[in-house]
């Protein structure tokens, strides 16, 4: 009987030690196939060169050692609870500790059992070793086997149901081997030979081994590099083709020159738009003008000025005859938009729309049929305005603000609402370079650089609680000169289960026993929108001393008076909401105060976020902090930007690399470099088995 030839887009079960109820479990995390198995990448490693004895073990030094549990359990102190396990072999013993109760353990390492572990000796009453990496050997073949006990050894992410069936670490490290015996030949490489010879990147075959099984670091950094490379370069290749894509669409609708409202509009502002605002209009207007629908990504810093360069846009849709949207992530924020479109545009005759999802019928049903027909100029919303039953007269700007939220299949979706509508999207957060080349990379980019003049740079001090009478104290003195403050808290009611500031308890005690000589008002995302605007217009036009608040006011509130700004709790905001906070104050020309205030037992990470907020106020430095810290994921928020989660690149670490990709990548896409019939097959189908659905739904819209 002649066997099944072999594919690499085989079921796992077929592979040996596998089978079917493996190959399952596997499936529902994604590994489906021998393809899928083979870039399974380790998600760490253990440098288990070091082998040593226990008793040649000497305080400070990383090594990997094995003995038998000689005992285990959890062990109380007066402060906490203690995993620890003493192993031993022929030369002495050492205790293994895990902080923090660790209970899981009890059931896993058991007095008998023989383990390998791996970690930094450590002396505390003695030498140990504490949270180590480790592995139980079962069998001598375990331990005489040097893929498991010695060199550097890949340890792969598992999930529980995983390693009850043997699909730990060391039972993958198996299944690997012997996928990578039959199948590696088969692999294609994505990346054209010219490019890897350029770039000096090894095969694929050869990464695979070493990124699997490296025989030492020089073959593992530079497996690592290849894949990384492959990884930018497919993605830069999917971006590089939406631009091209997006470069061929045409509109059927023209600009003229603009005109008198415009003209009426600037000269309604009560300041000079800066140089760095005439530059980007003047970007965005070309873009306007020209056949190609705009595809424009606004950076600019909290301040900068944003929202008049997005409101003159919008007038310059409108006095051309046409309807334009802005489309915001939250009921609130979009509330916001509006409320400051109104004040902005009073008295030009123009009709602004708010739709939102929380709409009684009636009201969405009359909103809906003045938008059909026109008769309101600019529609302001949430995801609502891509909804399949809004249907509008002529769409032919939309802007959609905090563009970290969206992603190309909503971008898509409210570009089909309209006739190729020209396309601005912004963000109030500061973005990396190195995020906007990969998620936003195939967006036209305008950067707003420079803030208003006369602006002082907010004096921003990190202090304790028992500090906050002095700040109190500060408050009163500038209030008494006629200056407002915000005092935020990070809740609205007092939580059992966090020891937080809550905005509504401190308001009352604030009220009575702080500041009863002055007027204060607390506003939180709980009022309704009325209630937030009333407030809002109090503080503005100066009725109101204090707001106590929540981060409702982190956009949208903007008054020049107020000059402090308080964040109680400051610890628990991240690093993107604390620049938002401390953006309300300096808009005047008044000298502003930024106090952090935060418990004395932070974490070491929060503090250095605070002391990366105290030390510039400019919001890039900030944002490429926030996103080493917190990786592209977090600082993305939801994964709704289309592209999938990076396995081994990192976009800060290999910044140049990623801009060699990009190279690369436009100049494939748009032919400045050629390749031989066929030698591009491969990465073309790569691009469309990985982006294929964004790539669609960017051809659907």
């Amino acid at each position: 009987m002649q066997s099944r030839p072999k594919k690499l887009s085989d079921s796992l079960q077929y592979l040996k030690g596998i089978g079917p109820y493996k190959a399952g479990l596997l499936a529902k995390n994604g590994v489906q196939t021998i393809t899928d198995l083979l870039y399974y990448f380790p998600r760490k490693y253990l440098d288990r060169t070091n082998f040593r004895k226990i008793g040649d073990l000497k305080e400070g030094e990383k090594a990997t050692v094995m003995g038998k549990v000689m005992t285990s359990g959890l062990v109380t102190t007066r402060s906490r609870k203690i995993f620890e396990a003493i192993i031993g072999d022929e030369s002495g013993y050492i205790p293994l500790v895990w902080f923090g109760g660790q209970h899981y353990l009890k059931t896993v390492i058991k007095k008998g059992i023989l383990l390998s572990v791996t970690g930094e000796v450590r002396y505390y009453h003695g030498l140990q070793i504490a949270h180590p990496e480790y592995e139980i050997m079962e069998d001598q073949e375990d331990i005489d086997n040097l893929l498991h006990t010695a060199g550097i050894v890949p340890l792969y992410s598992s999930t529980a149901a995983w390693s009850k069936v043997g699909l730990t670490s060391r039972g993958l490290r198996r299944i690997i081997r012997n996928a990578m015996d039959q199948y590696s030949g088969m692999i294609p490489d994505f990346i054209p030979e010219k490019i890897r010879k350029e770039l000096n990147l090894p095969p694929v075959r050869a990464s695979l081994e070493n990124i699997h099984f490296p025989p030492n670091m020089k073959a593992l950094n530079e497996a690592r590099r290849r894949f990384s490379f492959e990884e930018l370069f497919i993605m830069q290749m999917a971006i590089a083709s939406i631009h091209s894509l997006t470069k061929k669409i045409r509109k059927r609708y023209q600009y003229s020159i603009p005109g008198e409202l415009l003209k009426r509009f600037k000269v309604s502002l009560p300041f000079q738009l800066t140089s760095a605002q005439s530059k980007v209009l003047g970007e965005i207007f070309d873009d306007l003008k020209a056949e190609t629908p705009m595809n424009r990504l606004l950076l600019g810093d909290v301040g900068s000025g944003k929202t008049v360069v997005a409101v003159a846009a919008l007038l310059y849709a409108v006095e051309n005859g046409y309807q334009a949207a802005i489309m915001a992530p939250t009921e609130l924020l979009a509330e916001q938009h509006y409320t400051t479109l109104e004040r902005m545009l009073k008295g030009f005759n123009l009709k602004p729309g708010l739709l939102l999802g929380s709409l009684k019928a009636s009201e969405k049903k009359r909103y809906l049929e003045e938008i059909k027909k026109g008769e309101i100029d600019i529609i302001i919303g949430t995801h609502a305005l891509i909804s399949e039953n809004v249907e509008y007269n002529h769409l032919a700007l939309v802007i959609i603000d905090e563009q970290h939220r969206f992603g190309v299949a909503q971008r898509a979706r409210l570009r089909g609402k309209g006739d190729n509508p020209d396309l601005l999207v912004m963000t109030a957060t500061p973005i990396p370079r190195s995020l906007a080349l990969t998620v936003y990379g195939d967006l036209d980019l305008s950067v707003i650089d420079k803030l208003p003049p006369g602006r002082k740079p907010i004096k921003t001090v990190l202090r304790n609680e028992s500090s906050r009478q002095r700040a109190y104290e500060f408050i009163k003195k500038e209030i008494a000169k006629g200056y407002q403050a915000y005092i935020v808290y990070p809740l609205i009611e007092e939580s059992d289960k966090l020891d937080l500031k809550a905005a509504a308890l401190e308001y009352e005690n604030l009220s009575k026993n702080v500041f009863p000589d002055f007027r204060l008002a607390l506003m939180h995302g709980r009022l309704s929108p009325q209630e937030r605007e009333e407030i809002s217009h109090d503080f503005r036009n100066g009725k109101i001393d204090i707001l106590v608040a929540t981060t409702v006011i982190e956009v949208g509130v903007d008054v020049a008076n107020a000059i402090i700004m308080v964040i109680e709790n400051a610890e628990r905001f991240g690093l993107s909401a604390l620049h938002q906070l401390r953006g309300r104050v300096g808009r005047g020309a008044g000298q502003s105060y930024c106090i952090l205030i935060a418990n004395e037992k932070s974490s070491d990470a929060a503090t250095e976020r605070l002391a990366a907020i105290a030390s510039t106020q400019d919001g890039f430095q900030i944002a490429e902090f926030d996103l080493k810290l917190r990786g592209p994921g977090e600082f993305l928020g939801e994964r709704q930007h289309g592209f999938p989660a990076l396995k081994v690149a990192d976009i800060v670490t290999d910044l140049d690399l990623l801009k060699v990709a990009r190279k690369y990548a436009f100049d494939i896409t748009s032919k400045k470099i050629k390749f031989p019939a066929g030698e591009l097959t491969c990465l073309k189908s790569e691009v469309k088995k990985r982006f294929g659905k964004m790539l669609e739904n960017l051809s659907a819209g």
